[in-house]
């Protein structure tokens, strides 16, 4: 069945592109911004997210080999809310803090997923994907919080030794994991339950070189 309207505009490759390529430019001007206000930790962040998203066209050498303009979004809105939010809280968890943290790491979870499902020839069924994202997410928090803490140690920075005891910093570092996992169970419940079900991924992407994916959808059991 043929597309029309808002669905097919949606589901066009260059439409896409244009999309994600317009959301990678505003990460890359962002991570600017954050690094020249000082905020090392999130520019670091927004740095990585801007390469990851721009993966799948560098390896294809194609512009339109794009991530879906939708999870590019989602990685960007933590970088946008932390802008837009800043110093908000509700009930003593800050926005501009621990709050977009958890939902950032998720976020690059996601793409990572996205990446590999619709650019690789790599199968997941339903359950793994959901406990891939997961996992994904509570390992990107790992990494993270040992990124941090080489910066506190070797740098002189102080994202995680702030002044705090030790055994605060501790107890706030298992609640930062805690909170991630929660966060990668939704996101891999979104991805799937909406990238592999129902936004019809694969029609986004260039054809298929031989040995590569084929370029029309594979039925999920």
């Amino acid at each position: 069945m043929s597309n029309s309207g808002l669905s097919s505009v949606v589901e066009s490759r260059r439409i896409n592109a244009a999309l994600a390529g317009a959301i990678a430019v505003f990460l890359a001007v962002a991570a600017v911004g954050q690094f020249l206000a000082g905020e090392l930790e999130w520019a670091g962040f927004t740095v990585g997210v801007f390469v990851v998203t721009l993966v799948p066209p560098v390896a294809k050498r194609q512009v339109t080999a794009m991530l879906p303009w939708e999870v590019v979004l989602l990685a960007a809105l933590p970088i946008v809310s932390r802008a837009l939010v800043a110093g908000e809280s509700i009930g003593g968890m800050t926005f501009s803090g621990r709050l977009t943290t958890y939902v950032a790491v998720a976020a690059v979870a996601l793409l990572i997923a996205v990446e590999l499902d619709v650019f690789t020839r790599v199968k997941m069924n339903h359950r793994f994907a959901v406990v891939f994202v997961v996992v994904t997410t509570m390992a990107a928090a790992g990494i993270w919080a040992v990124v941090r803490w080489l910066s506190d140690v070797l740098i002189g920075t102080r994202f995680l030794y702030d002044g705090r005891a030790e055994a605060v910093i501790e107890e706030a570092l298992m609640w930062d994991f805690v909170a991630a996992t929660l966060a990668g169970v939704a996101a891999g419940v979104l991805f799937e339950y909406y990238f592999r079900r129902h936004a019809r991924l694969v029609r986004r992407i260039p054809e298929a070189t031989p040995g590569e994916r084929p370029d029309e959808e594979v039925p999920r059991r």
